[in-house]
């Protein structure tokens, strides 16, 4: 996959990188849109808080490490963006079966909260980030990783630096693969603010050499950019494309192209995919095929969660259904602060033959949909 560098960024895409077949959703059935469940699909509850808490939990990743699929997520009493907030993680051997979750580390000592950044491993090594803030969000945060190699004892917090060795003044989105030659992709939020922005590495630990990949942002308004919370997929072809949530309240994703390994990025632009203005996932199955999953119901309803499929990453014509509304929903037990029904900020990894799915269910349950990849074969 290693590409030629282009060089030079084109101010705009000729076009969206990828295209939705006609009719693929029926918004007349918001419930499911018309779609089916895979076979085998199955979820599970990685955690369920009782009557004293943690009421409040979301943000939920995995990352498959020496036998053992491991889950972190942020977690408050009540609130989201409360001063409470710290990373909890979990883990399980079968996927079904999940350990009492603990704290990721240490905490902030009143001063800073922590929110999750997601995993990376080399194999030898489970690097943990945990996203670091400080008061008011529009100021943004900064990234910190911890490591382990047994997912039970834990580093001290060190910052994640960028390839001149000083830190990287962002949060990292939790979205973290790698291209067949090693290169590590994702995207941080910079400060001032929170201003999304391709980054890429080629640190097998995922820790240092972090390089600010070229991007032009879309207009905005305030420190926060259009884009935000992005995940990435490869089309056969090797160009890259990053999809992201659009704080502007189209309902639909936006997504950027690069052609030479992520170091340059085409200008985001509209897609056709329908969108709940949300953090969502993408990446390849093994057979290369590309998959989106969020909520796209084309408004501020989180319901149902859907994954995507393209078989060349151009064209998106197949999708399933993993949890949908009705009786399938269950009702929001503990209120807090932005809290609503629906299925939050799913993220995805490929773990002994199928595509795991972490979510939060209203924000409190923490979840896991699991489908065979065999199911998905075209």
């Amino acid at each position: 996959m290693a590409l030629p560098f282009v060089g030079q960024i084109p101010a705009k895409a000729s076009g969206p990188p990828y295209q939705v077949a006609d009719g693929l959703f029926d918004t007349s059935h918001p419930d499911d849109l018309g779609l089916k469940t895979a076979p085998g699909t199955r979820t599970v509850t990685i955690f369920r808080p009782g009557k004293d808490g943690p009421h409040y939990n979301n943000g939920v990743v995995l990352m498959p490490f020496k036998g053992r699929l491991h889950a972190q997520w942020q977690s408050s009493a009540q609130d989201e963006d409360a001063a409470d907030t710290r990373v909890l993680c979990s883990r399980s051997d079968d996927g079904e079966h999940w350990s009492a979750p603990v704290a990721l580390g240490p905490g902030g000592e009143g001063k800073t909260w922590h929110t999750s950044g997601g995993w990376w491993t080399d194999g030898e090594t489970l690097v943990a980030y945990r996203n670091v803030w400080s008061g008011d969000l529009r100021a943004g945060g900064h990234v910190e990783y911890l490591t382990s190699t047994d997912g039970l004892a834990w580093s001290e917090p060190q910052r994640v630096l960028g390839h001149d060795g000083a830190p990287v003044n962002g949060i990292i989105e939790q979205d973290l693969h790698a291209l067949p030659d090693g290169r590590i992709i994702t995207a941080f939020h910079l400060q001032p603010g929170l201003v999304a922005t391709p980054f890429y590495t080629d640190d097998p630990m995922g820790t240092g050499g972090w390089t600010k990949g070229i991007m032009p942002n879309l207009p905005h308004t305030g420190p926060q950019s259009r884009e935000l919370e992005p995940g990435w997929f490869a089309r056969r072809d090797g160009s890259l494309v990053m999809v992201f949530r659009d704080q502007d309240s189209s309902f639909r994703q936006l997504a950027s192209e690069s052609t030479d390994r992520g170091a340059t990025w085409t200008t985001p632009v509209l897609t056709a995919m329908p969108d709940s203005r949300a953090k969502q996932s993408a990446g390849n199955l093994p057979n290369g095929t590309a998959f989106l999953v969020n909520a796209p119901s084309g408004n501020s309803t989180r319901v149902p969660l859907v994954l995507t499929l393209s078989q060349d990453g151009r064209l998106f014509d197949r999708a399933f259904v993993l949890r949908g509304g009705g009786a399938d929903l269950p009702p929001l037990r503990h209120p807090g602060k932005y809290k609503r029904p629906g299925y939050h900020y799913p993220k995805s990894v490929l773990w002994r033959d199928r595509l795991c799915v972490a979510y939060a269910t209203n924000k409190e349950d923490v979840q896991l949909t699991m489908v065979p990849l065999a199911k998905l074969a075209h």
